[in-house]
């Protein structure tokens, strides 16, 4: 990790000798990135940094169409569209040559993107089809909980992970003046491939039977470290180290990453989000790194299809401004990408925002890759994006406003954010609070906010004083709902136990 480059042993001898050396450090930092992550630092791999759906897209379909044993293919969208039955008749076609494909797509993202006979075809053409986290009676609140992971393994071979679901938007359409969606991924071999076929099974097993045994032992035990097909028993084929951070609900394993990477950072931090509404604690991280001397520089989205979000992320840069940090905004079409480099070394590509319906909601996956070479790439690259952006500066004279015209254009009408809405939910309620609760400076940038809440909330009481059961029936069914699903559960953790132990109350609720 080369935070730790400029970390130097102390002399023998002198008042500190006692302290560890260099070697030390480092090791003791590789264990605090393990244990903050839940993920091991895998040796011996090879990796191809992918831009746009037009380099993800057909390295995909090519690993797709050569695979001769088996395609995991986890992603939270994937559209009823050209691209989509693109990829539908690969996979198709090589289910029906006999390979396994298994494919999981998340409930709310295909809402409106997919219909059931677009999935239908697929399970009749020998793809086997699960969906993460449909409405459940028994859990009335199970939604917030979403697969916002974006993966694709063939063959245990080459694996692949990205910001990009499976639509004709990342393509974009010139007839239409739409732009493709800027995004990234990479393309992965070695070792770490089958940590991330791991993941996929973990998120598979959650929606039914776990994948079948392999050479007489359980899908587990084929992932432990010295048999056939887990990490230790691949052999190297390059010489990236990398972690894969499959995160599921409440783990936080990239939180606490990202967090700690931070800390360590002594040069750059350099991150790309789509849908930035960051912790208190992530922001004060990058806040003390930035009175440090690091340099921090946070590229985000314009034209976002939420645009509600664009607005309330705007609130959260001031204080992130005025410590140092550099804000840029994209000026093309929607930026999607979810990347971070930090000190020439460390970085990190796959499907996690910075804001907590990614870090603590979501499952989710990244690649977090510790190599020079690679980090090189991903600076030139941030580079190239920061030479079509607009820095976002405090002075009044020189702020430069969105173009409401082409943001319109470039967004239009695609709401697909898995937690998107809770984390707008969030930093209203921190503007709010703030208004409420006198605790911090309410700026103008915020005005917005109050007024259209105030709003809301004025029209809510007009309704509950004039028409008091137009609320008081949804409001009554609703907490009926909650009742009756404690009551139910409740019961079935009192009825004796059966043969086999019963679910665990996440798991039944996906």
């Amino acid at each position: 990790m080369s935070t730790l480059d400029s970390v130097r042993p102390t002399p023998a001898g002198s008042r500190s000798s006692t302290w560890a050396t260099l070697e030390d450090v480092r090791d003791m930092a590789d264990h605090a990135f393990s244990r903050s992550a839940g993920a091991p630092l895998i040796t011996g791999n090879a990796i191809r940094l992918l831009r746009d759906a037009r380099e993800n897209y057909p390295a995909w379909l090519e690993a797709i169409r050569s695979a001769r044993r088996r395609v995991h293919f986890e992603n939270y969208i994937i559209a009823d569209d050209r691209t989509g039955n693109t990829f539908a008749e690969a996979l198709i076609e090589r289910a029906t040559a006999g390979v396994s494909v298994r494919l999981i797509y998340d409930w709310l993202g295909a809402f409106g993107k997919s219909s059931r006979a677009f999935r239908a075809r697929l399970a009749a053409g020998g793809v086997e089809v699960r969906c993460y986290n449909p409405p459940r009676l028994e859990s009335p609140l199970g939604w917030v909980s979403r697969d916002h992971r974006k993966l694709l393994t063939v063959d245990g071979e080459v694996g692949f992970v990205s910001g990009l679901c499976v639509a004709d938007l990342w393509l974009g359409d010139p007839l239409k003046d739409l732009e493709p969606w800027r995004d990234t991924g990479v393309e992965i071999r070695g070792p770490a491939v089958t940590e991330l076929e791991r993941a996929f099974g973990r998120v598979w097993a959650m929606l039914g039977a776990p994948l079948p045994a392999a050479n007489g032992r359980t899908a587990d035990e084929n992932n432990r470290p010295g048999t056939a097909g887990s990490t230790a028993a691949i052999a190297p084929v390059g010489d990236v180290a990398m972690r894969i951070v499959a995160s599921e609900p409440a783990t936080s394993g990239t939180y606490r990453l990202d967090q700690l990477v931070v800390a360590f950072a002594r040069q750059r931090v350099w991150l790309t989000d789509a849908y930035y509404l960051g912790a208190p604690t992530y922001v004060q991280a990058l806040i003390t790194s930035a009175r440090d001397g690091v340099d921090v520089r946070m590229l985000f989205t314009r034209a976002s299809d939420v645009p509600l979000l664009k607005v309330v992320s705007r609130i959260g840069y001031r204080p992130l401004l005025e410590a140092g940090v550099r804000i840029f905004e994209w000026n093309g079409s929607v930026l999607h990408a979810k990347t971070a480099v930090i000190d020439r070394r460390w970085s990190r590509v796959g499907s996690t925002n910075l804001n907590l319906a990614s870090w603590m909601g979501n499952c989710e996956l990244d690649a977090v890759v510790e190599d020079e070479g690679f980090a090189h790439q991903m600076e030139q690259m941030f580079e190239q994006d920061l030479a079509n952006a607009t820095e976002i500066v405090l002075e009044a004279r020189r702020r430069i406003r969105a173009n409401a015209a082409g943001t319109k254009r470039h967004a239009r009408d695609h709401r697909h954010g898995s937690g998107r809405a809770a984390a707008s939910a969030a930093r209203i309620g921190n503007v709010l609070g703030a208004a409420l609760m006198d605790r911090r400076v309410i700026e103008p940038v915020e005005r917005r906010t109050l007024l259209g809440t105030g709003a809301v909330l004025l029209g809510l009481a007009v309704l509950f004083v004039v028409f008091p059961r137009v609320l008081a029936y949804p409001a009554g069914a609703l907490l009926l709902w909650i009742a009756l699903t404690l009551l139910y559960r409740g019961w079935r953790l009192r009825r004796p136990r059966s043969s086999s132990p019963p679910s665990d109350s996440r798991t039944t609720s996906q």
